[in-house]
């Protein structure tokens, strides 16, 4: 069993956590959709990635931003994309996290998203072969996931 630590690591009594780890999803696309959803309420934050998955609402996208283009439906900030497989991913998530809150004896409707954030984990590395012999390599970067709610009056 692997051993991995938090980096939300003081955990309080009206607080629970739940993690991804070693996610095949876009590095990218994870953070941007995390930073959505930080600071949400969970039933709000659980509508929001429905509508991405539907392809109602855009994320906004304002670190990773080259080469996006526009949406309508963002007000303030245009730049935006659709993360539909991070989005399934982050529902599961959330989805535990609620499950891991009502087994500690929190209230599920008054839970929001104190602390959310995507690290960096292995690459998977391999080697596409070409012609005349050569090979090009295909990494793929893996993603862990954490979240931490917080129950509020």
């Amino acid at each position: 069993m692997p051993s991995f630590g938090y980096s939300y690591q003081e955990l309080k009594d009206n607080e629970a956590r739940a993690s991804g780890r070693d996610l095949r999803v876009s590095y990218k696309e994870m953070v941007e959709l995390l930073a959505a959803i930080r600071g949400l309420k969970l039933d709000k934050a659980r509508r929001l990635l429905e509508d991405v998955i539907s392809l109602k609402r855009p994320i906004p996208f304002r670190r990773y931003v080259k080469g996006v283009g526009h949406r309508k439906q963002l007000q303030g900030w245009k730049i935006g994309r659709y993360p539909v497989k991070a989005a399934k991913i982050m529902l599961k998530i959330l989805k535990n996290v609620e499950y891991n809150a009502t087994n500690k004896g929190l209230d599920a409707e008054r839970l929001y998203i104190k602390h959310a954030a995507a690290h960096k984990g292995p690459k998977l590395r391999r080697f596409f072969p070409r012609a005349f012999g050569r090979a090009t390599p295909k990494i793929e970067q893996l993603v862990h996931v954490e979240i931490v709610v917080e129950e509020r009056e």
